[in-house]
């Protein structure tokens, strides 16, 4: 962090955002301020003072008697350091405004992705939670099988899948899980709905649990009732793509280059024009994380990166097809995380 401070011409890094905080310090709760430097000290108020004094590692913890962002800006200046840099990402205009009067003579720089980029290579921990997090988020599936039938809400198919993953042990969903059956497959981001399951059509189950601060995220599309000639083509052109796609990562290859094998597959079957999102994200303490595996991404991968891989056709008022699984970087290769089968499931 000291040469990433150092290229970004900051002495310390004031850092708020709080999957950042939690990686570096340890602290689990949602209030609290970092100030990363030579001798970091962690601001938190009343409500986490005895959580933060077990929990953070590396910092000392003060419990600030006003807002935590302005003891920490006032220590700095008391500390003689004469550029603070900020999180330029995670601080709005309204936010950095408000800070001026508490400067007392600092001035802020502003730093892109100083914490993303050591978050970027996970190590052993990190990745042993991920896995846990995975095999959870898999044990879920076969018991949400058993509740599809024609005429059950999505919604209510959505409740079973996340009641099972909390009494299975997850803090909360990765994020909002999408449940998009029939016509509504062909939302990328279709998020459960009131809409019934239809009698025939593809449904596409997005979800992922967080499990020890930790996410996963798994896409598996399934069809209800007896699939057509066309669709199980459709299915299997996706399917290829994503296998394009996983062969291809390997440590110095860059994201674009992973991107681009899953859509010269699919554009094999005349399909790319119906893949409109780039083919994955990294996946860590947040659900969304670097790298972004798209078109033209020049960041080359590295072992540890714990990446998603899922490409996927949308056509409008037909149906949509998505597969994704979780890999991890290998020092030769790559592993694929997620267990669960990608064979095509007609129920």
């Amino acid at each position: 962090m000291n040469e990433a401070l150092q290229r970004g011409r900051a002495e310390a890094l004031l850092v708020t955002h709080m999957p950042n905080v939690r990686y570096l310090t340890g602290f689990t709760g949602s209030a609290g301020v970092l100030l990363a430097g030579t001798r970091p000290v962690f601001w938190t108020d009343g409500r986490y003072g005895e959580q933060a004094r077990r929990e953070v590692k590396g910092a000392r913890v003060v419990v600030a008697k006003g807002p935590a962002i302005t003891a920490a800006l006032q220590h700095a200046a008391s500390c003689g350091v004469q550029r603070l840099g900020f999180e330029a990402e995670h601080v709005t205009v309204a936010q950095r405004k408000s800070l001026s009067p508490h400067l007392g003579g600092v001035r802020m720089v502003e730093t892109s992705g100083i914490v993303e980029g050591l978050r970027c290579v996970k190590d052993s921990d990190e990745i042993a939670r991920i896995r846990a997090a995975i095999d959870l988020a898999s044990r879920c599936f076969k018991p949400l099988l058993r509740v599809m039938r024609p005429g059950v809400a999505e919604s209510d198919v959505a409740a079973h899948l996340e009641f099972t993953a909390r009494k299975g042990g997850a803090s909360a969903m990765s994020f909002e899980t999408i449940v998009a059956g029939g016509a509504r497959s062909a939302l990328p981001h279709g998020v459960a709905s009131r809409a019934p399951l239809p009698a025939r059509g593809f449904v596409v189950l997005d979800y992922g649990v967080i499990l020890d601060g930790y996410c996963s995220d798994m896409t598996r599309t399934v069809h209800m009732g007896r699939a057509s000639r066309e669709f199980k083509a459709l299915y299997e052109a996706v399917l290829e793509a994503q296998l394009a796609a996983i062969s291809a990562v390997r440590p110095g290859v860059s994201a674009g280059d992973v991107d681009a094998a899953a859509r010269n597959t699919l554009q094999q079957s005349k399909l790319a024009k119906y893949f409109t999102h780039s083919t994955g994200h990294g996946v860590g303490l947040e659900i969304h994380e670097i790298p972004r595996i798209g078109a033209k991404q020049q960041t080359a991968l590295e072992p540890g990166m714990v990446i998603t891989i899922e490409p996927g056709i949308y056509i409008p008022g037909r149906c949509g097809i998505r597969i994704e699984d979780m890999v991890l970087v290998t020092a030769t290769g790559c592993e694929v995380l997620t267990p669960v089968s990608k064979e095509l499931i007609e129920i």
